[in-house]
């Protein structure tokens, strides 16, 4: 599915979104999560390219796999944080939305702290003592 597709269903949607909304919000809600849910799925298979292009990459820079792993991970995190907060900002409820946001700031930290301490260790070893 190329861009051009995504962006005509997006219209599509949106036009029908914009019709239904007023005599009825909720399966105008509902529209509007399908079809993100629907374009999120058309991608996942780039997705799957790009990781196995990076693995290659990683495995052949000789970087331990499970560094890929974990940014893979980071990655995925802030890509669904941000698509769930989008979907429960469609319905009008920002607070729950911060709070995804939050959350996955948090998860992304929290992945993120042995990278962040190997960088360190190896900025400490190319120190003079």
């Amino acid at each position: 599915m190329d861009i051009l597709q995504i962006v005509g269903i997006g219209f599509l949607a949106t036009v029908l979104i914009l019709v239904i909304r007023e005599q009825k919000p909720m399966f105008a809600f509902l529209l509007a999560v399908f079809t993100g849910v629907g374009i999120f799925l058309a991608l996942i298979g780039k997705i799957g390219d790009v990781v196995s292009v990076l693995d290659d990459l990683a495995a052949r820079s000789g970087i331990p796999s499970v560094y890929l792993k974990t940014m893979l991970k980071i990655i995925g995190i802030a890509y669904i944080a941000e698509f769930g907060a989008q979907i429960v900002r469609d319905a009008g409820l920002e607070s729950i939305a911060s709070k995804i946001e939050f959350a996955g700031k948090m998860l992304i930290l929290v992945m993120a702290i042995p990278i962040i301490s190997v960088i360190v260790e190896t900025v400490l070893n190319l120190l003079p003592a």
